[in-house]
């Protein structure tokens, strides 16, 4: 008998199973089995990186698109969750997706940090942002639309003609003091005295430094009529807008700050309660718990600075005016005045103003303080609650 070799694998199928007759149909491409759900993108100016993961988390697409083709490749991707930074250009990249079908969510870059591993780069970051934002826990930027972004341009544009404004003033004052002349200090102190002064003091000063003082004083008039323009766009609009016309119902809320929080809230809804509106103003106590013992700090300074500047300033014009008022909010404010002091008692009542603007934007109506002892709008009922331990532990 001639032995033959054993056949192992693939060619040890018997020959009376194989027959030579049937012709071998091709297998068509079996889908992909995780399909994508999740893309994460990182957004710069000029170069954009995504990333796709499927539901259970794995990757399954990584991607390095320039800014024209970005719009091209989300047009051809069925609907699905988009995650990114709420950085320079995501409200507007965050609307543009959104025509095509996509949930787009934007997240704090502080919130999505501690998802990038190892060294930073481009690529790891969008890992992170694809992580980040699948979790159940995530805190998410609501998305702004055109109008709001226009108001809150307006409100850049004013802070930083105000910081130019302050700053020639300042130069001012320091120039004019190395010639012997001083002027009272304040803008509007300063607005009516120094043309005068250089009149007066005309003789101290040479050709040259009074063409130079000159000029600085148009340039200081120039800015005082920008910010005109920008402070009477702003007033337009606040009495133009609804939501505006309902905060500014509220003591201590004039059109700046009614237009801010408009710009700045997107969806008042995005928040569970008032508390936590006033958390993400900063206008909450530090807080500092271990071991089951309480222990709370000073206000936390934390999210928007210039929106808790405003309610803050709107606060201390409310306490000034307060003490000639009767109603129960003034009574209120004089009796923690006495107790806790002027700082304290401003903080405590923007902490307030800023609960009765969460209530007014979420039940859509007015604010209607108590008049009288024992009558009290829900408005007013919601933004009262634990207002009294707040006050002590500030």
């Amino acid at each position: 008998m001639k032995w033959t070799r054993p056949l192992c694998g693939p060619a040890s199928i018997s020959q009376n199973e194989f027959k030579t007759s049937e012709t071998i149909q091709p297998q068509e491409a079996s889908p992909v089995k995780h399909p994508m759900s999740v893309l994460g993108s990182d957004i710069a100016k000029r170069v954009f990186h995504v990333v796709g993961m499927h539901k259970r988390g794995q990757i399954v697409l990584r991607k390095r698109l320039s800014r024209h083709d970005l719009m091209p490749f989300i047009a051809t991707l069925p609907p699905e969750l988009i995650g990114m930074e709420a950085c320079g250009g995501a409200h507007y990249w965050a609307r543009r997706f959104r025509e095509h079908g996509h949930e787009v969510k934007l997240m704090a870059p502080q919130f999505v940090k501690p998802y990038s591993k190892s060294n930073k780069n481009d690529m790891r970051d969008t890992d992170g942002i694809g992580e980040a934002v699948t979790r159940p826990t995530m805190r998410f930027v609501p998305t702004k639309d055109v109008d709001q972004q226009d108001i809150q341009a307006l409100h850049r544009v004013r802070e930083r003609l105000i910081g130019a404004r302050t700053a020639l003033g300042n130069e001012i004052h320091g120039l004019l003091h190395e010639y012997g002349i001083v002027v009272p200090k304040g803008v509007s102190k300063f607005r009516q005295t120094v043309v005068g002064k250089l009149e007066v003091e005309k003789a101290t000063l040479t050709p040259l430094s009074q063409e130079m003082f000159g000029k600085l004083v148009e340039e200081f008039a120039v800015l005082d009529q920008q910010l005109a323009y920008y402070q009477e766009k702003l007033a337009t609009v606040a009495t133009t807008h609804p939501a505006c016309q309902r905060l500014m119902t509220i003591p201590g809320i004039g059109p700046l700050t009614a237009t801010a929080l408009v710009a700045a809230i997107s969806d008042a809804s995005a928040f569970k309660n008032g508390r936590q509106f006033a958390a993400w103003l900063g206008l909450v106590p530090r807080q500092h718990t271990t071991g089951g013992k309480e222990r709370l700090l000073g206000i936390s300074k934390r999210g928007e600075t210039y929106l808790r500047k405003l309610l803050v300033h709107g606060a201390r014009a409310t306490i000034r005016w307060g003490g000639r008022k009767t109603d129960r909010r003034s009574q209120g404010m004089r009796q923690r005045l006495e107790r806790r002091g002027n700082n304290r008692t401003a903080v405590a009542v923007a902490n307030k103003n800023a609960r009765i603007v969460w209530a007014l934007l979420t039940s859509h109506q007015d604010d209607q303080p108590a008049t009288s002892e024992g009558e009290q709008t829900r408005v007013g009922v919601t933004a009262n609650r634990s207002l009294t331990r707040i006050g002590a532990a500030l």
